[in-house]
């Protein structure tokens, strides 16, 4: 819920009544829960069960199977209610509908079977708090699955479990009591998805168990699966149209100077959402239900509530986790003001070509690597334009020195190299005996700022010096190119790093560095921290904005997947996801 409050571009801005729907989706969310642990529990401890007593099952002639039934289902409900809580804080509608049969089944079973038990009261209590509050779950589920595509999924892995048991059942009919019918077989199949025993008896009790498993199994990877594409959060095909991309554009020539993570919006892998006025933009990707952005918002300072709003509202409409990567301390401000949080994830390096020298004993180390680089022959050149011949080049080159590693990089990097749609650029090479060993790009920041894109060379060149010679030589030429800053690679945990090495360091501040030092040896931590220190940036920090602590770790999940870090494997999601549909960003 809204109130009538506005930003100061005409925009919405949540205000208390926003506060009290997220009070009772806390409340909803717990009591879920509780539910949920309580079901569980009445299942498993002995002294539950033991407390079943059928009254009016028994009174309506239900079998003692039947009691079975409904302990499995109270189980499973419970189960249901506990994985169903985290699609109720995010207020997802099929997590609703679903919650509510839940926790009807479990309240019925209960009244059913038992007498004033604390669960049936519970179950009762969450339903009738659910139904009150359901006009709060309103985000949408996955357009690309839907609920067909849940049916077939549990029909297929439920009558494939059935099929499979029929078949073992009927090729070991010696080891089976009696004769039991095609019917009896089926109904004992069936009855093995929900972990109930059927009619057929055993000699054996390892075929009895055998049977037993295997319906078990496919019942519930039919359960777990059909629930996947029943909650699974949208997660679109990103892409922008030919006109949000001219209007992206447009607030890059007017405001693109703000931040040198501005240009990287121009990702081919990203989606974006306006402000109402259109003089705003936030540039986001959707990957494990978080809705992950980078930088600051793109345009002017004055209309970032209006594309802020927006951006959380279509978050909200969809049901995913928004999250911002690499914002700097104004960016972060307008975020926060939002009931969003932010923490420092670490420091972007950025020179000052003005000032910028080589002179001087603190610049030793770049200088002699560099040297180093020049006397094994390197010749470096600056570019401004590039030849098509050579754009074709350079990517391919690109590419071939990337070899089988995945493409890096989402919030400092533009995905793509040499672009004849990105003119602004600047293409640093570097050769040796007439052959391409190295490159470098940089994408505009402003008119008089280049931010490091890509960073290529040739394998064997690890060592020699070429960057720090391909670095230096573009800062030389900055005053003829009318560049006056330059960034270069963003340092995570910067400052963790620095201050463990500090002398009066506490216990703590240590133990983190060497935790982060460790990490190094898996993911470029402490190693950017040294290449960029070499040059003496000044340091500009930037930072994480999450909705709250709990989001943290699939928040973390998603940045590694979008960094090229890891996250779920290819194989697998295109096994569990169709071809998702474009995004549902708005255009103004």
């Amino acid at each position: 819920m809204l109130s009538a409050g506005r930003n100061a571009d005409g925009s919405a801005v949540a205000g208390r009544g926003a506060v009290h729907g997220g009070r009772f989706i806390g409340l909803v969310t717990w009591a879920t829960r509780l539910a949920g642990v309580l079901a569980v529990l009445a299942v498993v401890l002995p002294p539950e069960r033991r407390r079943l007593r059928p009254s009016l099952a028994h009174w309506l002639g239900l079998p003692y199977q039947a009691t079975i039934a409904a302990l499995v289902i109270t189980a499973v409900a419970g189960a249901g209610l506990l994985c169903l809580a985290t699609g109720l804080r995010r207020r997802k509608r099929r997590a609703w509908q679903l919650a509510v049969a839940g926790a009807v089944a479990i309240a019925v079973l209960q009244l059913v079977f038992r007498h004033a038990h604390p669960l049936a009261l519970t179950a009762t209590g969450l339903a009738v708090l659910l139904v009150s509050y359901r006009n709060e779950f309103t985000a949408l589920p996955d357009p690309a699955a839907g609920r067909w595509r849940a049916l077939r999924v549990f029909l297929q892995f439920g009558l494939t479990g059935v099929v499979i048991n029929v078949l073992v059942l009927t090729a070991a009919g010696h080891h089976l009591t009696g004769h039991p019918s095609l019917r009896d077989r089926l109904e004992h199949a069936a009855l093995a998805l929900v972990g109930v025993s059927g009619p057929v008896g055993f000699r054996t009790p390892t075929l009895d168990d055998l049977t037993a498993g295997l319906g078990l199994a496919f019942g519930l990877t039919a359960v777990l699966l059909s629930g996947y594409f029943l909650l699974r959060c949208a997660e679109p095909r990103p892409a922008t149209t030919q006109r949000e991309q001219e209007l992206l554009r447009g607030l890059l020539d007017r405001h693109g100077h703000r931040d040198s993570l501005a240009y990287f919006a121009l990702r081919p892998d990203k989606s974006v959402v306006f402000s109402p006025t259109g003089k705003a933009a936030v540039g986001y990707r959707v990957l494990a239900g978080v809705a992950l952005s980078s930088g600051d918002p793109l345009g002017d300072p004055e209309a970032w509530p209006g594309a802020i709003s927006a951006f959380l509202a279509t978050c909200a409409r969809y049901g995913w986790v928004p999250a911002v990567l690499g914002c700097s301390a104004q960016g972060a401000t307008a975020w926060c003001r939002h009931r969003l949080h932010a923490l420092e994830l670490g420091d972007e390096a950025v020179l000052d070509a003005g000032t910028f020298t080589l002179d001087g004993r603190a610049m030793r180390g770049v200088r002699q690597m560099a040297a180093r680089a020049h006397r094994a022959g390197h010749r470096v050149r600056v570019h401004r334009t590039l030849e098509p011949d050579l754009r074709r080049h350079l990517s391919v080159l690109a590419a071939r020195w990337r070899g089988s590693q995945p493409e890096r990089g989402f919030s400092m990097a533009l995905g793509r190299i040499a672009g004849a749609g990105d003119p602004g650029c600047v293409v640093v090479t570097a050769e040796r005996d007439g052959q391409l060993r190295g490159l470098l790009q940089f994408v505009p920041w402003g008119r008089d700022g280049l931010s490091l894109d890509v960073m290529r060379r040739e394998r064997d060149s690890t060592g020699t010096g070429l960057n720090e010679l391909m670095i230096t030589e573009l800062l030389a030429a900055c005053p003829a190119l009318g560049v006056r800053r330059v960034s270069l690679n963003f340092a995570v945990f910067r400052a963790a790093l620095h201050r463990g090495e500090q002398l009066g360091a506490g216990p703590i501040a240590r133990l983190w560095a060497r935790a982060l030092r460790l990490g190094s040896r898996w993911w470029q931590v402490e190693s950017l921290y040294r290449f960029n220190d070499k040059f003496r940036p000044q340091w500009t920090p930037r930072f994480i904005v999450f909705p709250a602590g709990r989001d943290l770790p699939r928040i973390a999940l998603a940045a590694l997947e979008a960094e090229g870090f890891g996250g779920r494997p290819p194989a697998l999601m295109h096994t569990l996801r169709p071809t998702p549909p474009r995004s549902p960003a708005p255009t103004p």
